[in-house]
C-alpha cells in the first residue's frame, strides 16, 4: 500500500512534508482536504481528532507533526538525499534550526493569520504587529547565521529546509524582508528555485485568495 498523505495543498507544514517527499521521489498518495473531499476529512479525522494536518499514512500506521514525520520517512522509505545527517551532533543543529523556522518564524505568521481571520479590524492590525516585531527579532537573528551557507545548516539541504521555504515564503507575505537581509532574501530566493518547492508553490497558486492578509503578486 502507497503512503497517503493528507493536507491541502496551501498549507505551510504539508508543503513541508511535501517538500521531503519530492526531494526524495517518495511514491505517495495526496489526500487534499477540502469541501470537494469530505470522504478525505472523515478519515483524517477518525485517525487524528486534534484537527491538525498533515498527517501521514503508512499503511496502518498513521504519523504526525511535521518533523515526525521527515524523521519517519528518512527511517522506513530513506531515499538518496538524506534530510538528517548521520552525526548526531550535525542532526542536532538540524532539529534546532527546524524548531527554529517553525516556532520562531511560521508561529508569528500563522498569530497574525489567526487574527485577521476573526474579521474584527483592530485585532488584525494587533496581530499583524505582533509578527511583525517577532519576525524582525528572527530575520536578524538568520540573517547572522547564513554567512558562508548555501543551506540553513551548511552545505546540504536538510529538514531545515524543508521548514523554512514555507516560513519564509509566508513570511516575506506578512512583514516582508527588508534590503538590510540580503542574505536572507537571497536564502528566500535559492529556496523557491529548488525543485521541490518549486512544484509546492505551483500547487498552492489557486489558492492564493484564502490569504486572509492579501497575498501579494509575486511569490
Amino acid at each position: 500500500m502507497p503512503l497517503a498523505l493528507y493536507g491541502h495543498p496551501f498549507s505551510s507544514y504539508t508543503q513541508k512534508v511535501l517538500i521531503a517527499l519530492y526531494e526524495n521521489g517518495t511514491p505517495f498518495e495526496f489526500r487534499s482536504l477540502g469541501p470537494d473531499t469530505p470522504q478525505h476529512a472523515a478519515e483524517w479525522l477518525q485517525r487524528w481528532p486534534l484537527r491538525k494536518f498533515p498527517l501521514l499514512l503508512d499503511g496502518e500506521r498513521s504519523v504526525v507533526e511535521t518533523s515526525i514525520i521527515i524523521e519517519y520517512l528518512q527511517l522506513e522509505h530513506a531515499g538518496p538525499l538524506h534530510l538528517l545527517p548521520a552525526d548526531a551532533r550535525a542532526a542536532l543543529d538540524v532539529r534546532f534550526l527546524d524548531r527554529f523556522f517553525d516556532l520562531h518564524v511560521m508561529s508569528p505568521v500563522q498569530h497574525a493569520v489567526g487574527a485577521a481571520l476573526t474579521g474584527n479590524a483592530e485585532k488584525a492590525q494587533e496581530g499583524r504587529a505582533h509578527a511583525a516585531e517577532k519576525l524582525e527579532l528572527a530575520y536578524a537573528w538568520i540573517e547572522g547565521q547564513l554567512a558562508g551557507k548555501t543551506w540553513a545548516a551548511g552545505e546540504h539541504f536538510t529538514m531545515a529546509d524543508c521548514a523554512a521555504a514555507p516560513s519564509l515564503f509566508y513570511a516575506d507575505w506578512t512583514h516582508p524582508i527588508a534590503g538590510s537581509y540580503p542574505l536572507l532574501r537571497a536564502y528566500r530566493a535559492r529556496l523557491l528555485a529548488r525543485p521541490s518547492f518549486a512544484r509546492a508553490v505551483e500547487e498552492a497558486r489557486p489558492y492564493r485568495p484564502l490569504f486572509p492578509l492579501g497575498a501579494p503578486d509575486r511569490d
